[in-house]
């Protein structure tokens, strides 16, 4: 998203603006991955021996804001788990979603569960939530996420940066800006476009649902 930073192979950071109320969880009140992905991002930074300013110097994070996500004060948003996995040199679906052990998964639409919900960087806004469709698959390149979106912020940045992403409107109405471009999708329409091309994503009111598929490049 920021222009002149060194850009990681897929990001969604058009993610990272969008808001709505949450209460912020503690990594002994959240539950499942909600929980676990600050202590993920805390495991692999303290076992590659890198401090707090180390990281910081490495993603221009603020050290308060990445002592907060370790702390599960902050949920962070798949954008920035996607820099810091860049950062710790680790993939970005070990951070949000563990480390798969299968060959291929089926998931049940009554096994599907809520796996992370980010909070704006105070947390005190949700930004999303999501569920990933296939973190059990080892090696795995790609990452599906349902994603619930809220309505964009007045002052949403466009987001930049390497990688392909797919979208496919699941229920509500879908804001999309690609370059110049605007558009409106309803349930059942989908877009496919290189993450090089500026672009932010939001509901057009309210909420909506959308599938999102994230190619690593």
């Amino acid at each position: 998203m920021e222009t002149g930073e060194k850009k990681p192979h897929i990001n969604v950071d058009y993610f990272e603006d969008l808001t709505g109320d949450i209460t912020p969880d503690t990594c002994s009140q959240a539950e499942g991955s909600e929980a676990d992905i600050g202590q993920r991002i805390k495991t692999i930074r303290q076992a590659k021996g890198i401090s707090l300013d180390e990281l910081s110097n490495l993603t221009g994070f603020d050290v308060d804001l990445l002592a907060s996500i370790e702390n599960c004060e902050v949920q962070p948003q798949l954008g920035t788990a996607i820099k810091l996995s860049k950062a710790l040199d680790s993939a970005f679906g070990r951070l949000v979603s563990g480390v798969g052990e299968q060959l291929y998964a089926i998931t049940r639409k009554s096994d599907q569960k809520i796996v992370h919900r980010s909070t704006s960087h105070k947390g005190k806004k949700q930004a999303y939530t999501y569920k990933s469709l296939a973190p059990e698959v080892k090696g795995r390149h790609m990452e599906s996420l349902i994603v619930e979106l809220e309505e964009a912020a007045s002052d949403a940045d466009r987001s930049i940066h390497d990688g392909e992403e797919f979208i496919y409107v699941l229920a509500g109405s879908v804001a999309l800006d690609i370059g110049d471009d605007h558009f409106e999708l309803s349930s059942g329409d989908s877009a496919y476009y290189l993450s090089t091309t500026p672009h932010l994503i939001a509901a057009a009111s309210g909420t909506a649902t959308i599938l999102a598929v994230l190619y690593e490049g």
